[in-house]
């Protein structure tokens, strides 16, 4: 019987890994197909990784208002983003402070937070202003109670969210690559939809896929790899430690979207034809294009299922020049959602394939540097705590 020995441990797998991340680019290969499989990983990252890095949350355009909101699952914490009365944004709980039940689902807007169990109301600054019933009980105080607030900062019309109250600001982190987004004017960029969904894949997959241009061309030849160039795709070099992993990429002449606009003041030269696609690690990714971005933010749901937020937006200067904004829109998410479909087949697939006898890591192209980088981040914050 024909067997390739894997690792198959998590002690096992780590090793694994960071002998992979001390490799070379050229001589690296994919990871250890037992990093997507394994629970116990599943579990690690969610404690080192998850429970203690910037995650995304969307776009603060989602919530203009006063008293809008949107919940947001952080790792294993369910937490509520808030437009408070002063206009800034913050993050808390989204579990009452009484019997634990979740208190909102989805998006909206409100004055207070009412747990849909037993009536406790918060506030927008989520502190405890109503419970009934509560005067016959010597251990109750309305004033000491609140939900417990997180660290939410807005970065370039992002919204970032994270459980570790000593985190580096998201600004400081990312300073190198802001450099090469400001002239873009991202933050301005109008929100066209945001969605949630699961997929029956490891979230490392689907990261892995999204960083990596080498398969556009091919799994994407009848979309976005239709204007692509191979040859003529770079990258951001910032050495074994950054937070972030950075490609760029040109759109040919007839390419129908990915150019700026000729009302687009801010950018020169090949750049009003260039796309950025930045990895925040660990699983904030996006495609920032002259005209538009998309992006999607990743969590697991175990190891063979993420969750997934999916959204757009487009530049305010292309969105102003279409006469018939509704049918613009309708078109730009259908060619979204159809790349959508052909990533999900292939990212699928590669879970499937890690769980095969048979299945093993090959070598890296050059094309996979950012796979490669992601690997070492992994390693960084799973085997050298």
């Amino acid at each position: 019987m024909i067997h390739i020995q894997q690792p198959s441990t998590v002690d096992e797998v780590l090793t694994s890994l960071k002998k992979l991340a001390a490799t070379p680019l050229e001589a690296a290969t994919a990871p250890p197909k037992a990093i997507y499989t394994l629970p116990d990983i599943t579990a690690h990252e969610i404690d080192r990784i998850f429970a203690s890095e910037w995650l995304c949350a969307g776009r603060a355009d989602e919530l203009p208002n006063p008293g809008d909101y949107m919940a947001f699952e952080c790792g294993a914490q369910p937490l509520i983003i808030i437009r408070g009365a002063d206009g800034a944004l913050s993050a808390r709980s989204n579990i009452c402070r009484h019997r634990m039940m979740r208190l909102v689902e989805g998006r909206g807007n409100t004055r207070k937070f009412t747990c849909p169990y037993h009536a406790w109301t918060y506030n927008l600054e989520g502190q405890l202003v109503g419970a009934a019933y509560m005067d016959r009980t010597t251990c109750f105080n309305k004033s000491d109670i609140q939900l417990p607030a997180v660290r939410c900062e807005e970065y370039l019309g992002w919204i970032y969210v994270c459980l570790d109250p000593d985190v580096e600001p998201v600004a400081h982190m990312l300073a190198d690559l802001t450099e090469k987004l400001l002239p873009y004017n991202m933050q301005d960029y109008v929100t066209i939809f945001t969605e949630d969904h699961v997929w029956d894949t490891n979230w490392k997959c689907l990261t892995e896929n999204f960083m990596e241009s080498y398969h556009l061309p091919v799994a994407h030849r009848s979309t976005v790899g239709a204007h692509y160039s191979v040859d003529e795709n770079t990258f951001d070099e910032r050495g074994p430690f950054a937070s972030f992993t950075c490609q760029f990429f040109t759109k040919s002449d007839g390419a129908p979207v990915g150019r700026a606009h000729d009302d687009n003041t801010s950018l020169e030269g090949v750049w009003r034809h260039t796309s950025v696609m930045p990895t925040v690690f660990p699983s904030h990714m996006y495609v920032l294009a002259p005209d538009h971005h998309w992006y999607l933010s990743l969590q697991p749901n175990g190891p063979a299922r993420t969750r997934i937020r999916y959204g757009a937006a487009i530049a305010p200067e292309k969105l102003a020049a279409e006469q018939d904004r509704d049918a613009y829109l309708a078109a730009t998410k259908a060619f979204l959602d159809k790349v959508q479909v052909e990533d999900r087949h292939v990212v699928e697939g590669i879970f499937n394939g890690a769980g095969s006898p048979l299945g093993a890591p090959g070598p890296l192209s050059w094309l996979e540097r950012g796979n490669h980088e992601f690997a070492q981040y992994l390693a960084r914050q799973l085997c050298d705590h």
